[in-house]
This record gives C-alpha cells, sequence and structure tokens, in this order.
C-alpha cells in the first residue's frame, strides 16, 4: 500500500513532536538548610550533654539537682543555641555562691588551669608545685645567709618562676594576664625543663604543645643555639637571643592563635578542627586571646551536645 502525507501537515506534525520530546523540569530540593527539630531528643541524651558539659568545663558532674534543674533549663529554650550558650556562660561566669566550688566561675578557671598543668608539666599537683617553691624559698635565705647573694638571686628567680605559675589561675581569672601568659609562665620554669631535661627536648616540647607541629630544622637550628649559648637567632621574623625572649615570642604569633583553636577542638571534641572552622574563630581569638569564646562556639554544637 502507497501511504501519502499531506505536505500541509508537516509542519504541525514536528511541532507536536518536539512538545512530546519535552519533559517537565524537576524540582530541585535543597536539603540540611532546615532549622533542626530538637523536640523529639530524649532527655537521657540531654543528661549526657549536661553531665558532659559540667565535667569539661568545672571539672566534676552535675548534683541530682543541678542535673534537673539545667535538663528542664533547656528543654524550656528547645534546646536553642542561644539557650545552650547560657548554659554555658552560666558555668564560665556565674560567682553565685556554690557549696563545694565557691562559684562556677572560679571552678572553671580552676579546670582550665589543671588542663594547662596537664598540657605543660604533666598535670603537676599544686603540692608539688608548692613543695619546688618552698625548696626555693628556703635555698635563697640558706645561700643569703652564707653571704652568698649572687646564687640567692639566681635561687630566687626560679622560686619566682614556679610562684608565677601558683598565681597563673588567679590572674588569669581575674585579668590580669592572657592565655598566652598563661602558657609562658607553664614553659618557662624548672619543672619545665626537669621534663624535657635538655635544649633539644626543650625545643620540640615547646613547637609540639604550643603549635601541634615540630620545628623545621631551620628553626630548630635557630632555636638550639638560642635556648643553648644565648646567641641571637630570628625565628618567625623575628630576632630573640634567650629562653626568655624565644618563649614571649612563641606565645604571642598567630601560629600560638591557632594552635590554642587547635587545643579545644581536640579537648573538648578529640578531632583537628578543619581550615574552615579555625578561621572563623581566629580573628577573635587573635584581637583578645578570649578562649572562652572558643570553647564556647564548639560547646554549643550539634556535634559536642549529641543532639
Amino acid at each position: 500500500m502507497h501511504f501519502s502525507m499531506n505536505k500541509s501537515l508537516i509542519p504541525f506534525i514536528f511541532i507536536l513532536l518536539i512538545f512530546a520530546g519535552c519533559k517537565k523540569e524537576e524540582q530541585i530540593v535543597v536539603t540540611g538548610n532546615t532549622i533542626p527539630n530538637y523536640a523529639g531528643t530524649p532527655t537521657i541524651i540531654i543528661e549526657n550533654y549536661v553531665n558532659r558539659i559540667f565535667i569539661d568545663l568545672i571539672g566534676r558532674e552535675p548534683t541530682d539537682a543541678e542535673m534537673e534543674g539545667k535538663v528542664n533549663f533547656l528543654k524550656g529554650g528547645s534546646l536553642s543555641l542561644q539557650i545552650r550558650g547560657e548554659l554555658v556562660d552560666e558555668l564560665m561566669f556565674s560567682t553565685e555562691y556554690i557549696e563545694g566550688d565557691s562559684s562556677y566561675h572560679k571552678a572553671y578557671f580552676n579546670k582550665f588551669y589543671n588542663d594547662a598543668k596537664g598540657r605543660f608539666l604533666e598535670g603537676a599537683s599544686e603540692a608539688t608545685l608548692q613543695e619546688e617553691y618552698g625548696l626555693y624559698v628556703y635555698l635563697v635565705e640558706f645561700y643569703e645567709l652564707q653571704g652568698d647573694l649572687f646564687t640567692a638571686q639566681l635561687l630566687s628567680i626560679e622560686a619566682d618562676k614556679i610562684k608565677s605559675i601558683l598565681d597563673s589561675k588567679y590572674h588569669l581569672r581575674e585579668g590580669q594576664i592572657m592565655v598566652g601568659a598563661m602558657c609562658n609562665r607553664m614553659c618557662f620554669n624548672s619543672l619545665y625543663d626537669d621534663i624535657n631535661m635538655n635544649s633539644f627536648n626543650f625545643i620540640n616540647a615547646t613547637f609540639d604543645q604550643l603549635f601541634f607541629r615540630f620545628p623545621t630544622e631551620s628553626e630548630f637550628d635557630q632555636a638550639f643555639d638560642i635556648i643553648e649559648f644565648n646567641l641571637a637567632g630570628t625565628l618567625f621574623s623575628t630576632v630573640v637571643q634567650n629562653k626568655s625572649e624565644y618563649l614571649a615570642l612563641l606565645t604571642s604569633i598567630d601560629e600560638f592563635d591557632e594552635g590554642m583553636i587547635r587545643w579545644a577542638y581536640k579537648a573538648l571534641l578529640s578531632r583537628d578542627p578543619n581550615s574552615a572552622e579555625v578561621i572563623t574563630l581566629l580573628e577573635d581569638f587573635q584581637n583578645n586571646q578570649d578562649i572562652q569564646t572558643v570553647q564556647k562556639k564548639i560547646l554549643i554544637t550539634d556535634e559536642y551536645a549529641g543532639f
């Protein structure tokens, strides 16, 4: 059979074929941009959060009354970031009397001080520090009685370094020093020297504990002459020539600030921060070394809370 098509219908059929081949464009739905709903969060998860935040900030578990009060407080605020932040602020800054702690504020700084001793001084106890300080005071008096004022003066300097560790908890709490100065004091004393034994270990320990990395070969060579021989050297584009200047430099540069942010993440989340997280927190910390703000921003996250 011969089939013929009216040529006048060809354009019309062509248009129909085009429309038939077209599909409706699919709607793209972007997920992850909605505000989380915490309404169904089990009470046990909230209790775990309260327990963890007490331990990390003031070094103890909450009492039954504290647990009940804080859980209800969080639930009343729908577990929002704001209400979590208010809980963190209370544990960091409240000066209201708390039996056993004096206040949350004092307990927080006591915990931070102990964490710093754990980081730099292998958790040296207050008794150990007091004993070390008392020994130096005794030796100062002994050599003064012997007429050896030069030795007495050297020992007095070492005594002051130990005393500065003991005082750092109060000085940091009262705003007399910043966290960089506390870290400096933790590294600039006879106990730290005894732990690290020699210049080789001292240099590696300070880089590792402050920056979470070891020095490059060039950095180590410069630092070794500075520490071992009091010879001037250039580190981080700055000339220094003794241990005091070396530590003052290491606890004041940008890499120290990054190290403090890394330390907070490691302590609270057991992981390193990514680059974006460091950048987000770095500018504010560089301005005032406000470690509480760094901790707070970590402590209110869903990752930390487990929500």
